[in-house]
């Protein structure tokens, strides 16, 4: 089994940053695809961004790119998600995610059905 455990959301202004924390547990971190998705009210909860094990093959869904950054800390167990330049539509519940598959390439990453494990959740709402 994995534990994720997310901090680092809260309310912020249009335009701000944040980052979101997931430390892992349970599992050798290494050995774990990351990601991060993100749930509106009404809405599905859709992907974000993904980390691969090994050399950190990165991806994010359009809506993100150019402004959040996933990053993992393999001394602290840890994923984030740097988030700049901030809009309301960002406004979500946002999970981590882990699997212990190695998920190369978009269509993989971005599936939720290939992460069994999962975060609580941290609530992000940006105000405009």
């Amino acid at each position: 089994q994995v534990q994720l455990v997310e901090s680092g959301g809260g309310l912020v202004q249009a335009g701000g940053s944040l980052r979101l924390s997931c430390t892992a547990s349970g599992r050798t971190f290494s050995s774990l695809t990351m990601g991060w998705f993100r749930q509106a009210p009404g809405k599905e909860r859709e992907f974000v961004a993904a980390i691969s094990r090994g050399v950190g093959i990165t991806y994010y869904t359009d809506s993100v790119k150019g402004r959040s950054f996933i990053s993992r800390d393999y001394a602290k167990n840890t994923v984030y998600l740097q988030m700049n330049s901030l809009k309301p539509e960002d406004t979500a519940v946002y999970y981590c995610a882990a699997t212990e598959t190695a998920l190369y390439g978009s269509v993989s990453t971005q599936s939720k059905s290939a992460y069994p494990y999962w975060g609580q959740g941290t609530q992000v709402t940006v105000s405009s």
